[in-house]
């Protein structure tokens, strides 16, 4: 074991996460955590760890000062920016509740969470981005409504309480990030939160020389996540409050970004501007992308290595979870383009059938999970009393089997597979396979109602820009080809010019699929 990672280990026992702060802090205050990429690059800030901490307890005894008390509950949407993170910390200093929100999200889901948590404070960006967040709290009748875009409480630290010495009450509301049309509130502790943080810190064998990035909303679960992973190792971030392409590759190469990534979309956001100027590497700094939250299929890890000439890994978490499995740099590559990784040392993977008997290695059922990681349940006692079964274990509602080497592979959800004509159809075996053809830049498969065969199969093909149309003949043959079983050929052909997409990850919501076309 290296110096980095001991040490890394040792933060990881932390019992909260101000405790964590402030053993990093203590550690390398000099350091830098946060780096702001701005457009004018004369702009670009930076936040070190001893500030960080220095800079989050004045927050806490600014927000003391409005009436802010330990178990008071708080809820923000803001940008991923320097304040947003000082915010949030000074937040965990006090030992508040705090429910982030996507800052994309509007009335009614916005509504919803201040409703389900009982937010007695707000707090928004002001305008942002052409939308007035002040109005629309109001509209919502919002409770203590402030403004911390680039303005934040402050006072004397000498008002505040002692921290917070509990790591296992629950502070944390996050809501689903709306692949469902109902959101739900889910319960985190600050140790839930660092178990996550340091299964993917462990996992992608990081350095204190590293860089990494920041290009997702920080109000989502993946936020604390990546914070975790930063005060563990002791390396930077840069911070993305606009990520679009191929704006923001300046950024990554200003600052020498070494770790990148998000999500799926994000790898082929990276892969369309490397195809532009095949011969010069993208991010020359560039050593590693990682993410998860949505599927991966083979072809894109393979086309990641192939053109951007680094190393992909992929991990399973989910809001409930925040991190599951991951993969790791020096697994095999049959390994990172075909499984979700190896869960960590904590994490108990069970498959089992639907009624909960456990199945044995390399025969798909459901994935239940039980560990520190795992959230306390829903804000709604009814949606916990049916997430858990009796032996404790979270039932996902995703589908896969473990290897016999214990790495695991999802095959599905069980909401996402396709009945025809009774058999039982994986719309992820189909993705898969369409991923691999020209002219297909994404592609969502679903079940649609159908009076004969009880469910149809749609293909719905977001194609690359000056792409000739695809027609289903055309696609057919080509899974005909690819040796698929003529039950699962789709049976309807949709096409968008973009798939419909969350606000954090952009994972593809299917639900607005299903609804478009049934």
């Amino acid at each position: 074991m290296t110096t980095d990672t001991a040490t890394a280990t040792e933060l990881s026992r932390s019992a909260t996460l101000w405790e964590l702060i402030a053993r990093r802090a203590a550690l390398t205050p000099d350091t830098t955590v946060l780096i702001e990429a701005a457009e004018d690059p004369a702009q670009d800030r930076r936040l070190t760890f001893g500030e960080l901490r220095d800079r989050s307890e004045r927050v806490a005894a600014g927000l003391h000062d409005m009436g802010v008390r330990p178990g008071t509950v708080v809820a923000w949407q803001l940008p991923t920016r320097i304040e947003t993170v000082l915010l949030s910390v000074a937040l965990a200093r006090i030992g508040a509740v705090q429910s982030p929100v996507i800052p994309f999200y509007r009335d009614r889901e916005v509504g919803f969470a201040l409703r389900e948590s009982k937010a007695e404070y707000f707090a928004v960006p002001g305008v942002w981005r052409g939308f007035d967040h002040p109005a629309m709290a109001r509209r919502l009748g919002g409770r203590g409504v402030f403004e911390a875009y680039s303005c934040l409480p402050d006072g004397d630290p000498a008002v505040l309480p002692a921290p917070p010495a509990s790591g296992t009450d629950v502070r944390w509301i996050y809501w689903t990030s709306g692949t469902t049309s109902d959101p739900k509130g889910v319960l985190h502790t600050d140790r839930s939160l660092i178990a996550g943080g340091s299964c993917l810190a462990h996992a992608l064998h990081l350095t204190p020389a590293d860089v990494g990035s920041m290009a997702f909303p920080f109000a989502h679960i993946a936020g604390p996540d990546y914070t975790v992973m930063l005060l563990l190792y002791g390396f930077p971030a840069v911070l993305f409050e606009k990520f679009a392409m191929p704006d923001a590759l300046d950024g990554y190469r200003r600052h020498g970004v070494t770790v990148a990534g998000g999500s799926t979309a994000f790898y082929s956001m990276f892969l369309t501007e490397q195809r532009k100027a095949p011969g010069t590497p993208l991010i020359p700094t560039l050593r590693l992308l990682a993410g998860g939250g949505a599927p991966k299929p083979p072809e894109i890890y393979h086309a990641v290595v192939r053109e951007l000439g680094c190393q992909l890994t992929h991990g399973y978490g989910m809001t409930e979870v925040p991190m599951i499995t991951m993969g790791a740099p020096d697994d095999t590559a049959d390994h990172l383009a075909t499984t979700e990784g190896r869960p960590p040392a904590g994490m108990s993977i069970r498959i089992t059938t639907p009624a909960g008997t456990p199945l044995p290695p390399e025969t798909d059922g459901e994935v239940r999970l039980r560990g520190e990681a795992v959230c306390q349940g829903y804000v709604n006692r009814a949606q916990s009393a049916e997430a858990f079964d009796a032996d404790g274990y979270l039932i996902t509602g995703d589908l896969g089997h473990l290897t016999k080497d214990g790495y695991l592979v999802l095959t599905g959800r069980s909401k996402d597979v396709i009945i025809r004509k009774g058999e039982n159809i994986s719309a992820k075996e189909i993705e898969d396979l369409l991923h691999q053809l020209p002219g297909v830049a994404d592609v969502a498969v679903i079940g649609l109602p159908d009076p004969d065969r009880g469910e149809r199969v749609c293909a719905v093909v977001e194609q690359p820009a000056g792409a000739a149309p695809l027609t289903l003949p055309q696609l057919t043959a080509y899974l005909r080809a690819e040796g698929l079983a003529t039950h699962k050929l789709p049976e309807q052909l949709e096409l968008l010019e973009s798939l419909p997409r969350n606000d954090a990850l952009r994972k593809v919501l299917k639900y607005k699929l299903r609804e478009r076309f049934a």
